[in-house]
């Protein structure tokens, strides 16, 4: 079995796989595994089963051990550049080219940072925020001295306040929506440091020569427009957009997996069953890949792929597999509350509906579990 991608769902699905007693390779473009935990400084929430109270590095690190202890084999600085069916081209070390055939395969490749355009958002200064985190926390470096961010949701607040732990500035944070995106607990922590958190406003443009020297910024009316008599100016010379994130698709759709749009999931996302399959047989899906959701929500998605795959291959009794992924399942849907939790749950019921649909179009002839 192979699993592509060692973030959180990728590590997690590994571990379970190899639990079972399959044998396992895990492949990573990076030079360590880890994915976005390598940058994360904050402690997470939760359970103890989605490891709350743990700073992102440490769950890493402590992923990573717990892969290699139960005999993950991990390649890293690895990248796949093609993929046709269960057979994978990899370019290892930037030079050296290797065909790789697996029985499954799982693909956690994550998600890319979405954009906003405007004038001026070509400039040097304008940068994502997970651009920005990966600057401070792991190479040390301040990407300015007066930051501005667009959106508050986790990420937007979160990088905010661990820029202002760096020594920078966060002059505000700019929300489109009429209220705070992100939750209460960090909000509260960016306000408490007197930080101003804007709500129906946007960013109108990034002025500068050569770089960010300031962005205006303005409010939204109620139908979304811009409010000329508003505008405001501010001193910066960083615009960091935390304006969401989209599944990062290209391997499914060069294994051929049929894909389906639904905005609550962050875009195009590759459609799959309740097991976490995609519509190629033998090739599964977890973590943002399969649809944006929160941590926890992407460490499930990770056990349930690695159990399933491992079930296939032999490894895991009928009996034991179903219990196993219907405990998983029931923690999915724990996990899925609130409004954004409810709208996901419900986009994650129609991929599985159109799988099943797929399924009987392909006569695939597959057995569903409840």
């Amino acid at each position: 079995m192979a699993v592509v991608g060692g973030g959180v769902s990728g590590l997690v699905a590994a571990i379970e796989a190899s639990k079972t007693g399959a044998k396992v390779l895990l492949i990573d473009k990076n030079a360590n595994a880890g994915g976005q935990l390598v940058k994360q400084i904050h402690k997470f929430f939760g359970s103890r089963r989605h490891y709350a109270g743990i700073r992102g590095y440490a769950i890493g690190k402590r992923l990573v051990d717990d892969a290699l202890t139960n005999g993950v084999e991990i390649m890293l600085n690895s990248s796949v550049f093609s993929m046709f069916g269960t057979e994978m081209g990899i370019i290892k070390d930037g030079e050296e080219a290797r065909w790789l055939r697996a029985k499954k395969i799982i693909l956690c490749c994550g998600a890319s940072e979405k954009a906003i355009m405007f004038p001026g958002w070509t400039l040097p200064g304008v940068m994502g925020a997970g651009a920005a985190q990966t600057l401070i926390n792991v190479h040390r470096v301040l990407p300015g001295k007066r930051i501005l961010m667009i959106g508050s949701g986790n990420v937007g607040l979160v990088v905010s306040y661990q820029i202002l732990q760096a020594g920078a500035e966060v002059v505000a944070i700019v929300e489109a929506l009429p209220k705070i995106g992100g939750w209460g607990v960090h909000a509260s922590k960016i306000l408490r440091c007197g930080i101003p958190i804007i709500t129906s406003h946007t960013i109108k443009e990034a002025l500068g020569r050569r770089k960010v020297e300031s962005a205006v910024i303005v409010a939204l009316d109620k139908q979304n427009g811009l409010s000329s008599k508003t505008e405001r100016s501010l001193e910066v010379d960083i615009i960091c957009l935390a304006v969401g994130l989209k599944p990062s698709i290209e391997l499914p759709l060069m294994a051929g997996c049929e894909t389906m749009f639904l905005g609550s999931l962050g875009g195009r996302v590759p459609i799959h069953d309740e097991n976490m399959e995609t519509t190629q047989e033998g090739i599964y899906v977890a973590g943002d890949c399969a649809g944006i959701e929160e941590a926890s929500t992407a460490i499930e998605s990770g056990r349930l792929a690695g159990t399933a795959a491992a079930e296939k291959l032999g490894y895991l009794s009928k009996e034991s597999a179903y219990d196993s992924k219907e405990k998983i399942r029931r923690v999915l849907n724990d996990l899925r509350e609130g409004p954004f939790g409810i709208e996901r749950m419900k986009a994650k019921k129609l991929l599985n509906q159109r799988a099943k649909t797929l399924y009987i179009h392909n006569d695939r002839g597959k057995t569903q579990d409840a």
